[in-house]
């Protein structure tokens, strides 16, 4: 009979970790992931769900392969393809006490779940996480990345910027205690994107907290091109917009930069173009913010270039996303 691994502080044996994975055309990503994953460091045991849709690549084929070659990974079905389904479904398939959230595009370094499984004992959060550590391979997704790590390119967030540990209204990704999950009944299935700002609000309003450690860093891919990132921060501020709506209270200056600078923007060139040049002057605040934000943020000329484009895009995508919500993107229950 074999032994559980025990806790090197306390002694008691560690908890049963179930890693889960929405997975949705993740052909170059895929392999690189679940590695990181079954690398780990941690003593216990833990198997990983991958709850794969319906690909266009060869993503189930090698979802499938992986199964053959590990036992600890089990494929599950997410026939709507979509993030809080495949999650609820992989959830509903999974036997451990502790719920490691893996997007299919990141890794994790090889101590992840050790430490999440020890600040989860030593806080009583019913959630830990921490940095969203993107990492860009084109000079394009450096530049994005840059950004995403920056307050000036992102604010002051603590999942994208770093800072103390603590607690958190919410962090990237998540590690989570099945039964405070299943006592809010999983994620939304009826939100396409903002899942876990959702979630982390239900977690909160049951009691729970939910905590920060940047010691939990996940490698994130940046979306490649400028239309990809423009898609990408639109659905953001408008499923953000939503948040807001269904949740009052969850609302920051933080969110609503974005759409006070759209509109802030706009309004200054057109009284500036239709009125008088000095209503220009907002606009041209903001651009000089932007230019030196770039020269800050970038490691090379050609990084700041991107930036001058970037970083607008990001506020701006996200701006009109929050401002053009439609009330009705989430159905009733």
């Amino acid at each position: 009979m074999t032994t559980p691994a025990k806790d090197e502080l306390g002694g008691s044996p560690l908890p049963k970790v179930s890693v889960i994975l929405p997975i949705l055309n993740e052909e170059l990503y895929l392999r690189d992931c679940v590695n990181s994953i079954l690398s780990q460091e941690y003593r216990g045991e833990f198997e990983v769900l991958l709850a794969v849709g319906p690909s266009k690549d060869r993503t189930l084929e090698i979802a499938k392969e992986i199964q053959a070659g590990d036992s600890r990974v089990i494929v599950v079905d997410n026939p709507s393809g979509r993030t809080a389904a495949g999650l609820n479904a992989a959830l509903a398939a999974s036997t451990g006490s502790i719920i490691v959230r893996v997007d299919g595009h990141s890794q994790i370094p090889a101590r992840y779940i050790s430490i999440a499984v020890e600040l989860i004992q030593s806080t009583g959060a019913v959630n830990v996480g921490g940095m969203m550590a993107a990492e860009g391979v084109s000079t394009f997704e450096r530049a994005v990345a840059g950004a995403m790590r920056s307050p000036l390119g992102v604010g002051a967030s603590r999942f994208h910027t770093g800072g103390a540990a603590g607690e958190v209204d919410t962090v990237y990704l998540g590690i989570f205690k099945k039964e405070a999950l299943l006592a809010i009944g999983g994620f939304d299935e009826r939100f396409v994107r903002a899942q876990d700002w959702e979630l982390n609000f239900r977690l909160r309003k049951n009691g729970g907290t939910i905590y920060f450690d940047s010691r939990l860093q996940v490698t994130y891919r940046p979306r490649p091109n400028l239309a990809a990132l423009a898609k990408q921060y639109f659905e953001y501020g408008r499923w953000r917009r939503v948040v807001s709506r269904r949740h009052k209270g969850t609302i920051n200056y933080r969110y609503l930069a974005p759409p006070v600078a759209t509109l802030g923007f706009l309004a200054s060139i057109l009284l500036g173009f239709f009125i008088s040049p000095i209503f220009i002057a907002p606009a041209a605040i903001y651009l000089l913010f932007v230019a030196l934000a770039a020269i800050v943020i970038s490691q090379s000329l050609l990084q700041s270039i991107y930036l001058l484009i970037v970083i607008p895009t990001m506020h701006f995508s996200w701006g009109v996303g929050f401002l053009t919500s439609p009330k009705n993107l989430v159905p009733a229950q």
